[in-house]
Formats: C-alpha cells, sequence, structure tokens
C-alpha cells in the first residue's frame, strides 16, 4: 500500500493508535493505546479548556520510517516560547478577572508543533480527542458532540494553519491564529471553523504594492518562501502590483529544507539582477537562511521591501545590508504585566515542564538536578532578568499581541455562551459551533485598547505599520515606524506617511539634488549631487521638456514665458515714437520741399530723385514697426524683405544723386557731353535697376527658405524666445551685403566729390551721410550678433532708425535751412558761386 508524502505523518499516527497489531485487548468495546503519547507543551486544568498550538521549536528532525514498528520520536529543535507563555498570562488574567467568566476556570493544553505540518496534525488530534489510553466506544457517541478543548489558538505558520483549519473544520472546533496570514484562509467553504487576529495577506499585498508605487519604484524584484504563505501573498502583491503599474524583473522561491543548490541559484539572480529594489514575502526561517548566504558574496546595495514575518523581527538587525528596508508590520503594543510573567521563572517552577527545563538549561548552560550529561548543575545564582534573548524582549511586543486578543476573543465567545446578565453556569454542555457562532460576533477591546473583532470572512480590520530600518547614534539599526495602513479607512486613504523613511547614514538631499548611494554602502548611505539645470528631482533627476522650467523647488515643471518685443514694452514704445517722429520729419522735408520746387536749390539737387529719396526714408522708418509684436509667418517675411528693398531704393537714389553730382562737373569741360548720358531717364532706369536687383534677391530667399517665426531655447534656458529665423541664412546675407555694397559704392563717389565748389556741391553732405550709415551697420553686424533675446530686434531696428536719421539730416537739413531760415541764399547767383558764400 502507498501513501503520498503528505499523508505519511497521518498515517504514522494512525498506525500508533488504531492499527497496530497489539493495540487493542479482547474486550469489544475498549482499546488501549500502545503506548503512552509523549506530549510536549504547557498545561493547566480548568473548567474550560483552550488549546494552543504554537511552533516552540522551529525544526524538527525525524529518522526514516519503516512502517515495521512504532515510529520513533519526532526531534526538535530551537526554541522560542515568548507566544505559548502569553496565552498562558492572558488566561492567568482572565481567571482574575470578575467581569468576564466570573466563577469560572479556564485551563490551558499548549503543545509544540515544531513548526512542521506533520506534528501540527499530531497535536491537533491530540487536543480535540484528548489523549486517554483507553478508549471505550460505548460513550463515543455521547463525546462525538463535544472536544477536548472548547477552541484552539494556533499556529505560527500558514501551511500548518491550513492543516489543522481543515481537519478542525470537520468538526466546526474553533481555530483562532495569531500568525497564519494565508489569504486562502478566508475561503469559508474550505475553512468554515478558522478566524485570526492578524490580517489577511490580501490587505498586506495591496499596501506593499501601493507604497512601492508612492516611491516611484516600478521596477522591481520579488523573492518568497515557497509555501501556502509565500506563494499566496506573493501572487496577490503581483496581481496588486500590476495594477499599479509596476514591473518584476524577476520572481523566485526559496524553502528553508531544498537542497542548497536552489539557494545559490537564488542568490546568484538577486546579485546580477538590475532591479535594485526587491520584495521579499519570506518567512523567517527562509529569510535568515538567504541573508546568510547573500552576506558570503553582498550584492550591490538593494532596497529590500518586508513582509510583516520578518520585516519587525529584531534578530536580522545584524544585517546591515538591509539597512533602510521598510515594509509593513503588525502595530507594536504594550501588555502591561506580561514582562513580569515572563521574567517571573524560578528553577522549581522550570522543573514542571519539559519545556521551561529546557529553556532554562540552554539559557544558562547549566543542568536541573541532573537532567543533563555533562553539563554543570544549576547552582542557583541563574538571573533570568539579566537574559538578553527574544523572550526578555518585550519591546517589540507585535504578533505575541495577536495571542494575548486571540485568548481574550475565545474567552468572549465561552462567556457569551454560558453566561448571562448575572451570573456564568460551569456545567452548561455547549457543542464547538455554539463558540463558533459567539466567536463570529465577538466585539471587544483588550486592556491595551485594542479592538477586536472578525468580519465575515473570520479577518480583523487589517492595521499595519510602516517601519523603516534605521541607523541609530550608536551606529546600529532599528525600527523607526514612518507610517500607517488601515483597511477600514475610506478608498485610497488607506496608506499614509507620518514622516519619509529617512537614514541617520545620510539626511534627506535638498531640492535640487540627486541621491546616488555610495560604493559599498547600504541603499541609505548616499551624497547628493546636484541636477543639472533644467531637471527636476523626484527619485531621481529628471529633465524637463523643452519647453518647461523647473519651479523654485525644483521639483515640478512649469512653462516657460514666451518673450518677444511687444508693443507694451517700453523700449518698444520708445522705437515707436522714434519712428513716427522720422517718417513725420521725412514728410514734412517733402512738403517743405514741394512748396518750394521751383526755388533754385530744390531745382539744382534733382527735385526728382529727392523726393523718391523722401519717400523712400519715410518707408525705411516704418518698416521698423513691423519688427515689433508677436513674430508670424507674414510678419517675419514681410520685415525682412521690406527693411531690404526700401534701403536699397533709398541708396539707390543716394547714389543717383551722387552720380547726377559728378557728371555735373564733367559737363562743364570742354568737348564733356557726359549729361546725356545720365539725365531723367537714365536716374530713374538705375534706380529701378538697382531695386529689382534686390527685390529679384528678396523673391528667392522666400521661395528657397523664407524666414518664419520659430522657438528660441538657447540664448535664456528658463524661458523661450520667441523670434523671427533667418530661414536661409545666405539670403540674409546677401541681402544686406547688396546695401552694404552700394552704401560703400556711393560713399566713394561722394567722397570724389567732395572737393566740387561748396555753393553747389551735396557730395560733402552725402559723403557724412554715407559714413554714418557705413558705421551704423558695421557696427551692428557685430552687436546684433550677440544680442540675447527680444534685444536683438531693438538693435535691428536702431539700426534702420539711425541709419534713417543719418540720411535726412546731412542729405536735407541744410537745404531746408536754407530754405526755410536763409531765403536770401536760395538764388541761382549764390548757388552759381558768384555771390560770396557766409558761413553758417
Amino acid at each position: 500500500m502507498q501513501f503520498s508524502s503528505s499523508l505519511m505523518p497521518f498515517v504514522s499516527m494512525l498506525w500508533i493508535t488504531v492499527f497496530s497489531p497489539a493495540g487493542c485487548k479482547a474486550d469489544p468495546v475498549s482499546c488501549r493505546l500502545w503506548a503512552q503519547s509523549h506530549l510536549s507543551g504547557l498545561s493547566m486544568t480548568g473548567d474550560f479548556v483552550i488549546g494552543g498550538v504554537f511552533s516552540i521549536h522551529n525544526y524538527m528532525r525525524s529518522e526514516q520510517n519503516t512502517y515495521t514498528g512504532q515510529p520513533p520520536q519526532a526531534q526538535c529543535s530551537g526554541r522560542f516560547l515568548r507566544f505559548a507563555r502569553a496565552m498562558e498570562f492572558a488566561i492567568h488574567e482572565i481567571n482574575n478577572r470578575t467581569d468576564l467568566l466570573p466563577g469560572i476556570t479556564l485551563g490551558y493544553q499548549i503543545r509544540d508543533s515544531c513548526a512542521a505540518v506533520s506534528m501540527a496534525i499530531k497535536v491537533t488530534f491530540q487536543l480535540a480527542n484528548g489523549v486517554e489510553s483507553v478508549f471505550n466506544d460505548t460513550d463515543s457517541c455521547s463525546k462525538s458532540a463535544s472536544a477536548a478543548v472548547s477552541a484552539v489558538i494556533g499556529e505560527s505558520g500558514s501551511t500548518p494553519s491550513i492543516s489543522m483549519a481543515r481537519m478542525l473544520g470537520l468538526f466546526r472546533i474553533p481555530l483562532v491564529s495569531h500568525y497564519a496570514t494565508c489569504a486562502c484562509l478566508s475561503d469559508k467553504r474550505e475553512f468554515p471553523a478558522f478566524l485570526r487576529t492578524i490580517p489577511s495577506d490580501q490587505h498586506q499585498a495591496a499596501a506593499l504594492a501601493r507604497m512601492v508605487k508612492y516611491f516611484g519604484w516600478t521596477w522591481i524584484g520579488a523573492v518568497r518562501s515557497d509555501s501556502d504563505y509565500g506563494n499566496n501573498g506573493m501572487a496577490s502583491f503581483l496581481k496588486a502590483a500590476q495594477e499599479e503599474g509596476i514591473c518584476v524583473e524577476y520572481s523566485e522561491s526559496y524553502y528553508r529544507t531544498q537542497p542548497r543548490s536552489k539557494l545559490e541559484r537564488v542568490a546568484n539572480v538577486i546579485r546580477r539582477s538590475t532591479a535594485r529594489v526587491i520584495v521579499a514575502f519570506l518567512a523567517t526561517g527562509d529569510m535568515n537562511i538567504l541573508l546568510q548566504e547573500l552576506a558570503r558574496q553582498p550584492p550591490p546595495p538593494l532596497q529590500w521591501i518586508g513582509s510583516e514575518n520578518w520585516i519587525s523581527h529584531s534578530e536580522f538587525l545584524r544585517f546591515n545590508m538591509c539597512a533602510g528596508a521598510i515594509g509593513f508590520g503588525v502595530p507594536r503594543s504594550v501588555i502591561p504585566g506580561l514582562r513580569e510573567f515572563l521574567l517571573d521563572l524560578s528553577p522549581a517552577q522550570a522543573l514542571k515542564s519539559p519545556l521551561l527545563t529546557e529553556f532554562w538549561e540552554s539559557s544558562f548552560s547549566c543542568s536541573l538536578i541532573g537532567s543533563s550529561e555533562g553539563a554543570r548543575e544549576c547552582d542557583g545564582s541563574e538571573d533570568i532578568r539579566a537574559l538578553q534573548n527574544p523572550y526578555t524582549d518585550t519591546s517589540q511586543l507585535r504578533i505575541t499581541n495577536m495571542v494575548y486578543k486571540a485568548t481574550y476573543a475565545i474567552a468572549h465567545a465561552i462567556h457569551g455562551v454560558i453566561c448571562n446578565d448575572t451570573y456564568c453556569n460551569s456545567t452548561i454542555k455547549f457543542t464547538p459551533w455554539q463558540i463558533l457562532d459567539q466567536l463570529k460576533r465577538v466585539k471587544f477591546t483588550t486592556k491595551n485598547s485594542f479592538q477586536v473583532s472578525f468580519d465575515s470572512s473570520g479577518d480583523p480590520v487589517a492595521v499595519y505599520e510602516l517601519i523603516n530600518w534605521q541607523f541609530q547614534k550608536d551606529g546600529g539599526l532599528d525600527f523607526v515606524t514612518v507610517g500607517r495602513y488601515d483597511s477600514s479607512k475610506p478608498r485610497g486613504q488607506e496608506f499614509s506617511m507620518s514622516r519619509v523613511p529617512r537614514s541617520v547614514c545620510s539626511e534627506s538631499c535638498p531640492p535640487g539634488t540627486r541621491k546616488a548611494v555610495q560604493k559599498g554602502k547600504p541603499v541609505c548611505c548616499y551624497d547628493c549631487i546636484p541636477c543639472a539645470e533644467g531637471e527636476i528631482n523626484s527619485l531621481d533627476c529628471v529633465q524637463c521638456p523643452p519647453e518647461f522650467w523647473p519651479n523654485t523647488k525644483r521639483d515640478s515643471c512649469l512653462a516657460k514665458p514666451v518673450e518677444f518685443l511687444s508693443w507694451e514694452d517700453t523700449l518698444s514704445i520708445i522705437l515707436t515714437a522714434f519712428s513716427i517722429t522720422g517718417a513725420f520729419v521725412a514728410v514734412s522735408v517733402a512738403v517743405v520741399f514741394y512748396k518750394h520746387r521751383d526755388s533754385p536749390i530744390v531745382r539744382a539737387n534733382n527735385s526728382e530723385l529727392s523726393f523718391l529719396l523722401l519717400f523712400s526714408l519715410t518707408l525705411c522708418f516704418l518698416c521698423s514697426l513691423t519688427f515689433i509684436g508677436q513674430p508670424s509667418e507674414w510678419s517675419c517675411m514681410l520685415r525682412h524683405t521690406a527693411f531690404g528693398i526700401t534701403f536699397v531704393l533709398c541708396i539707390s537714389c543716394v547714389l543717383g544723386k551722387t552720380i547726377v553730382v559728378l557728371m555735373a562737373f564733367r559737363a562743364t569741360l570742354p568737348g564733356s557731353n557726359a549729361m546725356k548720358w545720365f539725365g531723367p531717364p537714365q536716374q530713374r532706369l538705375s534706380v529701378l535697376t538697382f531695386t529689382l536687383i534686390q527685390v529679384l534677391i528678396c523673391v528667392i530667399w522666400l521661395t528657397i527658405s523664407p524666414p518664419l517665426p520659430f522657438k528660441n531655447f538657447k540664448h535664456y534656458k528658463e524661458r523661450i524666445i520667441l523670434e523671427c529665423g533667418l530661414g536661409s541664412a545666405i539670403g540674409f546675407w546677401v541681402a544686406l551685403g547688396y546695401i552694404g555694397f552700394l552704401a560703400l559704392l556711393c560713399f566713394v563717389l561722394a567722397f570724389l566729390a567732395r572737393k566740387l565748389p561748396d555753393n553747389f556741391n551735396e557730395a560733402k553732405f552725402i559723403t557724412f551721410s554715407m559714413l554714418i550709415f557705413c558705421a551704423v551697420w558695421v557696427t551692428f553686424i557685430p552687436a546684433y550678433v550677440s544680442s540675447p533675446g527680444k534685444f536683438t530686434v531693438a538693435v535691428e531696428i536702431f539700426a534702420i532708425l539711425a541709419s534713417s536719421f543719418g540720411l535726412v539730416i546731412c542729405i536735407f537739413a541744410p537745404k531746408c535751412f536754407i530754405i526755410v531760415f536763409r531765403p536770401e541764399q536760395n538764388t541761382k547767383k549764390h548757388l552759381m558761386g558768384k555771390v560770396p558764400s557766409k558761413s553758417l
């Protein structure tokens, strides 16, 4: 006959209790156990007995069962007594109360499961059926509705609790767990008699995923115990993480009994991964082995995210690689009187229980009355208060409080069954499912101010503390509560941060900096490196988009202000005033010339070219206005072409006047007929030709690559300059160069004619005007290239106005002065030099 490995312990137990060949005597109605069961635990009689199953020992060693004889007793190692003694303390406290079960004495039967499923099943049978050596089937029916215990507290792990809950659920015997967190246990169809005082991992998984999202960790690794606790917990977390948009690089599992090669493989995956955040859903035993393996060859600094099973376990604080670890743990509590109860232990009391004897002897390395061979005898100098171990450390009472709450919950349920408003009846017979029914309805507050109740799934309200491992002043790690999770709060408000997790190794980085982990040190040790210009810091420096710039705190990006030479700017108003003034002056001069068009000075200075020059100067003054305002496609094309064409028209007129002066004096030479080659038709044709060349340049420019508005991000990083791009830079500089070429030619010709007779010669004034014109535009080039932002446009407008004013003043001011203020000089004789000229 073959059995699966999961049924081996159960089969072994049945072999001892039922199927042993010599298990029963001849009496047909009774049966005797082959051997007395070896009980390992704590017990006390009472009117009603509560069972307790705890992992007092952490490991169980057993020999191979041959099924040919009585199986050998399992040997357990490791030791953790505080949970069991906390149940003892709670029952003694209840027995001394007058408001809860008055006159009733509760007893207890506490058993050790050795953290093994097989042992948990065995002790569960013992608690449910009792351990009498003789079984009599005549009263089996009367006992079928009752059990040896009213309810059971336990177990410390999810997998043993699942086996116990399945078994006890068949008889509706309540099982209240203090530490089994697997979400699967909330299924009441499969586990109808299971309740717990610790929250389900379903809540913890959602809280962990929300916390990881809160800190912006979207690339993580995951490792879990290969057990019901780890597999179910991690499955819930991965589902919640996916909903939060978190990516998982790897998800590995390990159980402490698996081959070492599996452990090494998991450790190597962690070492080689690129994820620097790791979520560990591990039992304490598995976490301990994994950290020991990682310590042999430490990985790069990691940010550990822990489940409640190990995140508040003080034993792991010795691993500095976990500095900065963060995770949700059961809230820390204080149980008044518990520490005194735990320390009230003498050698005589220790001898009453094998568990206490073992604890005393191993704690003080001595033997109580020769119970341990080869060890010195305890001499009475042993002081339990001087011990420094988990038994005496009551500073982190978290899961211990869950045992305390479970004990009180069962007591309140028994009270609801056997007590009324006046007294309690210890003779009342009740069934386990009556206690179960009362347990589902209990709602009370413990002595240390913790509320206890169960929902329809047998789960409590999920309340967690967010625990952060931080370095203290002495250099050691300790637990610091930095947040809280409360499932009773409205959706979206369950998770809150009371303080930002920090490490005294490095203070929080100021705004505008990012964290850079120090090589070879934990993740909480870092340097603060300034972010580059234009970057904000969240978890890391992030570049703002081109059209945005960091705010003062450098934690968000704000839209950059757009800057251009607007009509409202003071500079624009000043330039507009000068532009209109210049145009008004040109028009005024034209009016004066037109009014005195028949006067000798106007007729002698080529009135047709003078009027055309004044018209072009008016356009030059007004074209500067096209450079003001928000750039658009049409304004960008108009401003550059209008500027280029009007100035060529202007210089062409000046050039024509200069040539006329030169030709006029050459015509006075004997035998010269130069003027017939440069009469009025030729003058008009030259102006038109010079201007059409510029028009052609502008047309080609606009066709190939016209000037268009663009956003300049280079001059100022904190704001946008909206300006007109040149389009084709060649087109711009060709147009500008053509103007310069005509101006230079005009200047040379005027310079050659400067020594002609004063009264008729205006070449001297043209020379000055061209000198100013060329000086302005030569200065303009470096100023234009180096001016920032909107001042580039202002420089261009200034150059237009300055050169235009230079032409008006140098060429027309002397003539207007004579026309208006010296009319006696506006005669043909004076112009011909027959009247001595007077200095002005």
